[in-house]
C-alpha cells in the first residue's frame, strides 16, 4: 500500500497560515494592571464580582490584563473614586448607581421608590433600553460603563424602633446617599435625612450622630451594623444596583480586542455576581437576627402607603429630567410589569 503525505503537508500548511493570526491576537493585548476600587468589604458580593471579572479577564487575555482590587473605600469615597476615573488615575470602580445622579441626574430614576417589585423586573429595566440609554450618557462625562451588578433592595435599620408603617420613620435621623431622590423621599416620610459618604456611616451610627440608615441586607451584615443598630425592617423601598465603570481615558487607550475582552468578562461576571448577591441577601437576614437584630417585614398595605407618600416626590423630580429618558423609563416599567 502506497502511503501519501498529502494530509500531513496540508495540516502543516494550515498551522503555518494560522501562526500570523495567533501572533496578531497575542499582540492585541498589552501588559496592564487595572486598579479596581469599590466601597464594600472583601466578603461582600461586589467583591466577589470583581474577583470573577479579574479571573475572566486574565483568562481571555493570556494573563496580560490583570485586575488589582481595592475594597472598603481604600481609594476614597464614591465621588473621590468617580473623580479619579474621570482624571485617568484609577481605571475601574463599581459604585451604586445613585452616586452618578450628580453628573447625569436621570440616574435618579433608578432610585425611584417602589418602581420594581422583584429581581426579574429590576434586571429587565436595567439590561433593557432604559438602562442602556443611561449608560450612553456617561462617555461625555469621562466614564464608560460595562453594565449593572446587583446590590439589592434597600431596607431601613435604626436604634429606636421597628419600622412597620410610614409614621414610624417620623423624626428619625437617617443617613442617606447624597442624592436628591433619597433626600426628598425621606423628607416626605417626615424623617430627618442626613447625606453622608458611606465610609463615614459606621462611626456616625456608633456615636449616635444618626439614628439609622438604609441599605441592602448584605451591606448591613458585611459592615457589622448589627453592632450599632437594633432594628432591621424589610422596607424594600428601592432596588439598588452597582454599575461597573471604566475610566474613559484608560478605555480610549485599549485595542479593540482589549475592549472586547473587558466587555465579555463583565457580561459573564454579571450573572455570577447577581446570583451570589441575591443568595447572600437571603442568608444575611438570618445572620443579622442571629447577631441580635430585631427583624420585621412590612405589610403590603404599609408599603402601598409609603409608595403613595413618595409618588408626589418622584413626579416632581421626573418633571426636571430629560423628557425622552423619562418617557422611555415609564414605557419600560409598563412593559416589564405586564
Amino acid at each position: 500500500m502506497k502511503l501519501t503525505r498529502r494530509p500531513v503537508v496540508a495540516a502543516c500548511l494550515t498551522a503555518l497560515l494560522a501562526l500570523p493570526a495567533l501572533v496578531a491576537q497575542a499582540q492585541d493585548f498589552q501588559e496592564r494592571t487595572i486598579k479596581f476600587g469599590h466601597l464594600n468589604n472583601a466578603d461582600h458580593p461586589v467583591s466577589a464580582g470583581v474577583k470573577k471579572f479579574a479571573e475572566l479577564l486574565a483568562a481571555k487575555t493570556g494573563g496580560k490584563m490583570k485586575v488589582q482590587e481595592f475594597p472598603a473605600s481604600t481609594l476614597g469615597n464614591e465621588l473621590q473614586q468617580q473623580s479619579a476615573l474621570q482624571g485617568g488615575v484609577q481605571e475601574m470602580s463599581a459604585p451604586a448607581t445613585t452616586s452618578l445622579a450628580g453628573i447625569v441626574k436621570e440616574f435618579g430614576l433608578i432610585d425611584f421608590p417602589f418602581a420594581v417589585s422583584d429581581f426579574s423586573q429590576a434586571d429587565a429595566l436595567l439590561d433593557g433600553p432604559f438602562g442602556q440609554a443611561l449608560l450612553a450618557k456617561l462617555p461625555e462625562k469621562g466614564l464608560v460603563a460595562l453594565g449593572y451588578w446587583d446590590l439589592g433592595f434597600r431596607n431601613v435599620t435604626n436604634s429606636k424602633r421597628p419600622i412597620t408603617k410610614p409614621e414610624d420613620l417620623e423624626g428619625l435621623k437617617l443617613r442617606v446617599i447624597p442624592n436628591p431622590v433619597f433626600l426628598e423621599t425621606f423628607k416626605a416620610f417626615k424623617a430627618n435625612p442626613l447625606p453622608m459618604p458611606f465610609a463615614e456611616l459606621y462611626g456616625a451610627l456608633e456615636s449616635k450622630a444618626v439614628d439609622g440608615q438604609e441599605n441592602p441586607f448584605a451591606v448591613i451584615l458585611s459592615n457589622k451594623m448589627y453592632e450599632v443598630q437594633k432594628y432591621v425592617s424589610a422596607t424594600n423601598h428601592v432596588y439598588a444596583a452597582n454599575i461597573v465603570l471604566v475610566s474613559k481615558r484608560f478605555w480610549d487607550k485599549l485595542s479593540p480586542a482589549e475592549k472586547k475582552a473587558m466587555n465579555d468578562a463583565a457580561n459573564e461576571a454579571r450573572s455570577y455576581q447577581r446570583t451570589t448577591s441575591r443568595a447572600a441577601a437571603q442568608k444575611a437576614v438570618a445572620e443579622l437576627q442571629a447577631k441580635g437584630m430585631q427583624y420585621n417585614e412590612l405589610s403590603p398595605a404599609a408599603q402601598n402607603a409609603m409608595s403613595a407618600i413618595a409618588k408626589p416626590v418622584t413626579d416632581r423630580l421626573a418633571a426636571s429630567y430629560d423628557p425622552v429618558t423619562v418617557k422611555l423609563y415609564n414605557e419600560e416599567l409598563a412593559r416589564i410589569r405586564k
